[in-house]
């Protein structure tokens, strides 16, 4: 496939490879594929580093290639055995001069704690406090250090617990050995709750559902500082990609699912809505097990789509009115049921919700319709499930595209939101006209500095906003933090109210100011105020405060991707002027003196830096 430049195909297939071969010889294989599809697939690049009190050397190649086949290319820096402390304390470290994008840290118990690791049970009481009290000022001390001389993402890995030292004994009080690292783990996830960016890893956790006997190795421990047994090296690369996926922007924003044989055992048409499995019984509790791991993720703010061959009264009659049923009709903000092909289903999908192909998952027990979608629809990621429905919930949770690292308001009230952009769509086909279409929507801008608690939802946009995004640069909270702690830097959120409720904060403006020039960083819109005319509101709000800070010129840089088109006409529709170009990024400049960019008059635009409406010239 690479040899016929059938890129895409070869992607798909690789990943398929490492699925169910996921072992080291096989991710070198992979990693000598990708070197040869060099630069013909959109792979988001990343810095890792890592530092550790342990051997990684044997899970990093594994990690590489996995990290491969999810559309992530990997640098990879890892620091020297036990020099973690060195590296995050010195500025001139190999640590900071690799300038990561993200930074995992991975420590032992038994390395920052052996008195409680190895000597608990010679400990009295205050000994075990101090103990306590020592490792997590030194780990707090970690974090300082860190946050003080790098914007990247840190993920911190907790400590497991070791096997107690007394036995049964040491559960039966509150101030057992477990219970001396339990306090330690809770600290550490309140000191980085305390510093933006920076993130737990439960390896304790992880080891837990694992097996810490088939976990560890003591052998390898003694013999060479790898405490963990070579089964355990898929598991913990995984776990890692959890948190790189979110970090990078690599996640899904809807889950397309079948019905028949996916979210119940039997097919409708045939076994009617009292013969099909499901329930807490067996076999009806594995297919309940997987619709408790959606209804999880709609939870963390995924869209839920219905994509499925089948007579649509029937199916809707499960949805609505089988007593086992934990999904129903409102779960879902889109319901195709329908007898064409699922490739055009989610098509359709797409442009309902009005999102990029690429933001959709694909979920079918069938393995035909998922080779079909996969065919037709190479941007869609289409999960494996494997043969036995009982693990269906497990692979589901298992997908790392939906994992999460914080969760905004927008998040949790997504479908609510997308409901009210169906009454917006259904409402322009009352109009006569647009401009009465954006009349009656009666909307509100309102745009205001960035502040603490907007600084994950500003940063969630960069992140994962695609086609209405003048330069895709993605940033992360801490980064956005010191952007606009900067006197130069301006960083600006806008939230969109209308008739039919708050859409929430849906668009981003970061501006860098340099002598008689302000240049425009950031400028993104979510997709669900995209054609509503807030974008001329947006750039009619920067124009005035650039007129009234005394500069000449607002200028911005357009880059173009496979996903921005909407955006591309933005500068020129706005009277910019082209005025530079480089592989085939454009330079749109605006002269203040002579330009008047007013406000749409049927947009109430709002200055929360001032608490006023915005009085302007009005279109």
């Amino acid at each position: 496939m690479i040899a016929a430049g059938q890129w895409t195909a070869a992607h798909a297939r690789l990943g398929d490879l490492w699925r169910q071969d996921g072992k080291p010889a096989t991710a070198n294989y992979i990693s000598s594929c990708y070197a040869d599809l060099g630069g013909n697939l959109p792979m988001m690049k990343c810095r890792i580093a890592f530092l550790r009190s342990m051997t990684l050397e044997p899970l990093i190649p594994i990690f590489r290639g996995a990290a491969l086949v999810s559309g992530i290319n990997p640098a990879i820096h890892v620091g020297q055995f036990n020099s973690y402390l060195q590296e995050l304390l010195d500025e001139k470290s190999g640590l900071y001069s690799f300038a990561p994008d993200i930074v995992i840290l991975a420590v032992q118990a038994r390395d920052i704690a052996p008195e409680i690791w190895d000597g608990f049970a010679d400990l009295t009481p205050q000994q075990v406090d101090a103990a306590v009290e020592r490792i997590t000022s030194e780990v707090s001390q970690w974090i300082r250090a860190f946050r003080q001389r790098s914007n990247a993402s840190l993920i911190l890995h907790n400590f497991a617990k070791p096997f107690p030292s007394q036995g049964v004994l040491d559960a039966q009080t509150g101030d057992g050995q477990a219970a001396a690292i339990e306090r330690i783990n809770a600290t550490v996830r309140d000191l980085c709750k305390d510093h933006r960016g920076s993130y737990v890893l439960d390896y304790d956790s992880l080891v837990a559902r694992h097996g810490a006997a088939r976990w560890h190795d003591e052998t390898k421990w003694l013999t060479m500082r790898m405490p963990f047994a070579p089964e355990s090296f898929l598991p913990l690369v995984n776990e890692w990609l959890k948190f790189v996926h979110p970090l990078t922007g690599i996640t899904c924003k809807v889950l397309a699912v079948d019905l028949d044989n996916t979210l119940w055992g039997g097919v409708i048409g045939e076994d009617g809505p009292n013969g099909i499995k499901l329930g807490t019984e067996y076999p009806g509790a594995f297919y309940t097990a997987l619709q408790r791991a959606i209804l999880d993720l709609y939870r963390r703010g995924v869209l839920l789509a219905v994509c499925s061959k089948n007579n649509p009264d029937e199916a809707l009659a499960v949805l609505d009115r089988h007593p086992d049923m934990l999904l129903r009709r409102e779960h879902f903000s889109c319901l195709r049921i329908n007898w064409q092909d699922k490739a055009q289903n989610i098509r359709e999908i797409a442009s309902e919700l009005n999102i990029g192909i690429d933001a959709i998952a694909f979920l079918d027990d069938n393995p035909v319709e998922r080779e079909w979608v996969r065919s037709e629809l190479p941007e869609v990621t289409v999960i494996p499930l494997p043969d036995n429905a009982r693990s269906y919930a497990a692979a589901l949770r298992d997908c790392a595209v939906f994992e999460r690292l914080t969760l905004s308001q927008e998040d949790r009230e997504k479908t609510k939101l997308y409901q009210q952009q169906k009454q917006r769509a259904d409402l322009i086909h009352n109009v006569e006209s647009l401009e009465d279409f954006y009349r009656s929507l009666s909307q509100d801008v309102i745009i205001a500095p960035l502040t603490p608690d907007t600084t994950p939802r500003v940063a969630q946009l960069t992140q994962k906003t695609n086609q209405y995004n003048v330069t895709t640069r993605r940033y992360t909270e801490q980064q956005i933090e010191d952007l606009s702690s900067r006197p130069e830097w301006k960083v600006y959120s806008v939230r969109v109210r209308d008739r039919f409720g708050d859409n929430g904060i849906v668009g981003v403006m970061i501006t860098r100011e340099d002598d008689d020039i302000c240049e425009i960083d950031t400028f993104l819109l979510s997709c669900r105020v995209i054609g509503r005319t807030v974008e001329t509101a947006m750039l009619g709000f920067i124009t005035g405060a650039c007129k009234a800070a005394g500069f000449r010129y607002l200028q911005g840089w357009f880059y173009p991707t496979k996903k921005n088109t909407p955006v591309r006409e933005l500068y020129e529709s706005h009277q910019f002027s082209k005025v530079e170009e480089s592989d085939g990024a454009s330079l749109w400049r605006l002269n203040l003196a002579e330009a008047v960019l007013p406000c749409p008059e049927w947009i109430r635009l709002h200055d929360s830096t001032s608490s006023c409406i915005v009085e302007q010239d009005r279109v």
